[in-house]
């Protein structure tokens, strides 16, 4: 049974000596950095910290501490959940080798400038001591000062106080006289201002404040102008999904299929309950040729949200659907299959309906009872089901205390064996002399595999039937 469109997302990690398989649980991505959280064969979680697509650090955590760098990116991050095609695209290399913590730093000046990596520092608190993290931007800072780079230490002080909003060094040196005209520039300028002379600064300010629309517009800006635009691309999908906005589809579509194929692309569109059977006629042949290859329930978990919005051309793909879908997926998604009966016409329902649905109802009175399950049959009344009138028929033997033995054979004929239980012993504290109760009690002892409480209730029903002749 098909529960998940996509299939997971496998890693290797090497740590010293040894290759661990792991399986990638989710993504956040705030800004230029992201976190990728992994779940080995041995149920240990990893986090790897990105940033601009590299690996920076990672490891093995037992629990994340609140305020870190990795809870805030999922806290404030833009969140992939797996499993998902895109996360593939957003993990560079799937083979990981946990990089030496000792050399960490001095790796870092090679590749990028002082005030980026006073910005990396802070999003390895999870793995480094907070104090050592802290005196390491203290020391960029410093190397600043005595330059005479007061612009770039103003803007790694700002980075310290975001860090560490309690240090007392940081909200001194914010307040410095030498700062004066740099705080001013950043107090009274507008972000697009800002963004000249701080592009990282501005950034992280638009991402984590990303629905303001103005922030959002200048987000945008600022992702569309990087090179393979997964970024912008991930800010849309979020769009659509929370505001139900799909505005400029056909460039973000064009932009996906480089990351994805066309029929991951029309799952991941339905996933955000986009209808990509409206936007793209060739949804229906994608879903179509799913279809041939078998996989009915993929191509349920895709239709399945938007079954009012489809034309009557999709009715024969529905019926497919129908006809070849485990009861128990059914069952997961009953409500929305419930529409999709709804949907066919009369002389295309499948020949199987009634035995399907009554496998259907069977797991459904033990999950949720009889009048809930009533009440979901509801908009299929209209189909003249036997197995529907039963269940309606019980619904109304259930207000009628002198009629349990017959609701107990119905119960008993959808496998509901104490309840049926119940609606006879009911009946035989009414009729304490009458043995048919007495038997039918027996008979749903022996249906549970219950042999010693059968047997008793068989010895009991002998005995009043023994009576009932004498007398």
């Amino acid at each position: 049974m098909d529960t998940e469109i996509f299939m997971p997302t496998e890693i290797t990690i090497k740590e010293k000596n040894k290759f661990i398989k792991a399986k990638v649980v989710r993504t956040a991505i705030l800004a230029r950095s992201k976190v990728v959280e992994v779940l080995s064969e041995d149920n240990e979680r990893f986090y790897f910290i990105y940033y601009k697509n590299s690996l920076i650090y990672g490891n093995k955590l037992d629990h994340v501490k609140e305020d870190t760098f990795i809870h805030n990116a999922f806290t404030e991050g833009l969140i992939i959940n797996a499993p998902h095609p895109l996360l593939t695209a957003l993990i560079p290399n799937l083979s990981i080798l946990i990089p030496n913590k000792n050399k960490l730093f001095s790796q870092l000046e090679t590749h990028y400038s002082l005030e980026e990596i006073a910005y990396i520092a802070t999003t390895l608190d999870s793995f480094l001591k907070k104090d050592q993290l802290i005196n390491f931007i203290d020391n960029i800072y410093f190397h600043f000062r005595r330059n005479g780079s007061f612009m770039n230490s103003f803007q790694v002080v700002q980075i310290l106080h975001d860090f560490s909003p309690a240090l007392k060094s940081a909200q001194e040196r914010l307040n410095l006289h030498d700062f004066n005209k740099y705080r001013d520039f950043y107090q009274t300028s507008n972000l697009p201002s800002i963004l000249i002379k701080d592009p990282l600064f501005v950034e992280i300010h638009c991402f984590k404040d990303r629905f303001n629309p103005e922030k959002r517009i200048l987000l945008k800006e600022i992702l569309s102008a990087q090179q393979d635009g997964l970024g912008e691309l991930l800010l849309w999908l979020e769009e659509a999904e929370k505001f139900h906005e799909i505005d400029s589809i056909k460039k973000y579509s064009a932009m996906a299929l480089r990351f994805v194929t066309m029929e991951e692309w029309v799952q991941i569109l339905a996933l955000v309950k986009i209808n990509p059977f409206r936007e793209f006629p060739d949804s229906k042949r994608i879903v179509e040729n799913m279809i041939q290859k078998g996989n009915y329930e993929k191509s349920a978990l895709i239709l399945l949200n938007f079954i009012g919005d489809l034309p009557a051309s999709y009715d024969d793909i529905l019926s497919k659907i129908w006809r070849n879908s485990d009861s128990r997926f059914v069952i997961a998604h009953v409500e929305e299959f419930i529409s999709l009966l709804k949907q066919l016409p009369e002389g295309e329902t499948p020949k199987e309906l009634e035995q399907k649905i009554f496998q259907i109802v069977v797991v459904l009175l033990e999950r949720d009872g009889l009048k809930s399950v009533y009440e979901k049959l509801l908009p299929i009344h209209n189909f003249k089901l036997e197995v529907i009138k039963k269940i309606g028929k019980m619904v109304e033997l259930m207000e009628d205390p002198d009629r349990m033995m017959e609701l107990g054979d119905y119960y008993a004929e959808f496998k509901q064996f104490d309840q049926a239980i119940d609606c006879f012993f009911w009946e035989m504290e009414l009729q304490p002399q009458n043995p048919s109760p007495v038997w039918k009690i027996c008979k749903m002892y022996q249906s549970k595999g219950m042999i010693k409480e059968a047997a008793t209730y068989q010895k009991i029903y002998e005995q009043l039937k023994d009576h009932q002749e004498i007398s």
